[in-house]
Parts: C-alpha cells; structure tokens; sequence
C-alpha cells in the first residue's frame, strides 16, 4: 500500500504550522510514506507575510515550502506533491491540480466571492474538496457549505472529533460528494492522528492523483503515530 498525505501546513509559510519543510518530510519517510500534499494556507488564510505587499511577492512567499519539499524530495526519498487551502471566514477548501503559475496569472481571485473563485478554480482543471466543513471552534461564527461549489468533502480529519468526522460523512453521501481523508497535520512529528489517502501503486503527480480520486481508485487510512514526539 502507497500512503500519501493530502492535508499538510509547514513553517514558515504557514503561521500556525510548527516543523519545517525538512523535518516534516523526515518524519513522513520515517512512517513508509510514499508522499505528501503540502496545502499551506494561501493568501487569503492565516500565512506568515504581511498582505500589503505585492501579489506576485506573496505568491513567491507562499510557495517556498513547497518548492522547498520539491528541493529535498530525492534526498529524503519521498514525494512531494502541492496542494492549497483557501479559507474564508474559518471556512476552508483544499484544491489539488493548479500549480504557481496559474495563481500568479489570476490575482483576481484575491476579489472574488469564494462560490465563484470555486467555480473559476473547478473550471481550470482543479480537484475541489471542503475541508472539515463541520469544524466547530470559538472564531468561526456558524457552519458553511458549499455542496455545488466543489467535487468532494473531507470526511476523514485526523485533528477533528468523531461527530465532526461523521457529518461531513453523511453530508457527502447526501450530495454524491468524493471522500478525502487528511492529517491536517501542523506539527511534524508531534502530531497525535494521521489519515490520508492509499493506492495499490504509486501516484505519479498532482493530475494522476486527482483523477485516481474521481474514479476512486484511492482508499481512505487512519492511523495513530507511533514516532510521537512527546
């Protein structure tokens, strides 16, 4: 089994995020994975770079991490793959297909309602999931759903509880949504639970993976880290 990570922040392009580029692929090869998604948060999520400067200087920003990961991939003997988490007001959605230079072509998105920045993304070629739409915390105000805005749900979130897990479950099979399972993993090898996607052979790239998922030839995993650091 081929065990790729879809859900993934590092530091420093990601505020909230506590392991390095490095240190994260480390602990990622360490488990026998084959690779990782990284879906830092974009420009217009919690990402560590004043939002006054230039479009085309974020967007260099913001995909240092991963070029970073690209960089050290052969060395540390594991896939990187690039992923991005846009939010909104603590909503979020993970998409899987666009590369740097399509975000550098359409700094337009920046001013778009997120329902049609969506559909602008969906109609590029991007694989669009929610994130863990029934994430509950202190500084989101009430729940959205965007079930005609995106192809699939996180159903599986290893950072979030069962109850969040199962809604986001029963609302994709409502909706005839694809299933994406993630880490959300934030901190390297200090994460508690991981989830991810499987393939009985390896993904080859970012448009390989998407479109395993469409004809779901992928499997959700869930697992407890054994290499926690405590």
């Amino acid at each position: 089994m081929y065990k790729y990570e879809t859900h993934l922040h590092t530091s420093p392009v990601s505020k909230c995020a506590r392991a390095s580029v490095e240190d994260t692929l480390r602990f990622y090869r360490a488990l026998g994975y084959d690779g990782v998604f990284i879906t830092n948060h974009f420009l217009d999520g919690n990402i560590n770079i004043d939002r006054s400067l230039p479009y085309e200087e974020r967007i260099n920003f913001y995909f240092s991490d991963y070029e970073e990961g690209k960089r050290l991939s052969d060395e540390i003997g594991i896939k990187v793959f690039l992923g991005v988490e846009l939010s909104y007001k603590g909503t979020d959605f993970l998409v899987y297909g666009l590369g740097r230079e399509w975000f550098l072509a359409h700094p337009e998105i920046m001013e778009m309602k997120k329902s049609e920045e969506l559909k602008l993304l969906m109609e590029s070629g991007a694989l669009v999931f929610q994130a863990h739409p029934y994430r509950e915390a202190a500084y989101i105000d009430h729940i959205r759903l965007f079930p005609r805005a995106v192809h699939g749900v996180e159903t599986v979130n290893a950072c979030r509880t069962d109850l969040e897990n199962k809604m986001a479950d029963a609302y994709a099979d409502a909706y005839g949504l694809l299933k994406l399972a993630g880490s959300d993993n934030h901190s390297g090898a200090r994460a508690l639970n991981l989830a991810g996607m499987s393939s009985e052979t390896p993904v080859s790239s970012e448009a390989d993976f998407c479109r395993r998922m469409v004809q779901g030839e992928m499997s959700i995993f869930t697992m407890k880290n054994p290499l926690r650091e405590e």
